[in-house]
């Protein structure tokens, strides 16, 4: 039971940042370079290591984009209108976000092993908390959009 709450608690936050970033497409750019100039400022990094860190980074975002994208198609309209597949169905659809989600790990492993060969493994480290940090500074600064749009809305 615990690991059917777990999936269905991530499916919801799938379909959220779906939505979020489908809402914000032309914003997507922005905030592509605001993460690279993010990380590219807390690695400090040489040029040597940058030369050969970023088209690891590229790769693997690339490569997670694909799999979200595939994943949005091949599930969001099934769990949408998921009172109308059958138990069957319904499983098919778990086996396979649970095959994206998977895939999506593997996906980040093999970039953590090769980021630690051409980078430290403490700026490693610090790329992943960077990313996070960088994830929550975005969360936030939505929140704040939203309360100071909520506040001039009539």
């Amino acid at each position: 039971m615990n690991r059917l709450k777990k999936i269905m608690v991530t499916m919801v936050f799938l379909l959220v940042s779906v939505q979020f970033y489908a809402q914000r497409t032309h914003d997507y750019d922005k905030i592509k370079s605001l993460k690279i100039a993010f990380i590219t400022e807390r690695l400090n990094m040489t040029s040597q290591e940058a030369q050969a860190f970023w088209p690891i980074y590229n790769d693997y975002e690339a490569k997670r984009g694909a799999l979200r994208e595939k994943e949005h198609n091949q599930i969001r309209n099934k769990i949408k209108e998921s009172d109308k597949l059958s138990e069957k169905e319904a499983n098919d659809v778990i086996e396979l976000f649970l095959k994206l989600e998977q895939q999506e790990e593997d996906i980040r492993k093999d970039f953590i092993k090769k980021a630690a060969e051409v980078i430290t493994a403490k700026k490693t480290l610090l790329l992943i908390r960077s990313e996070e940090e960088f994830k929550r500074q975005l969360i936030r600064k939505y929140h704040e959009r939203r309360e100071e749009k909520n506040k001039n809305e009539p």
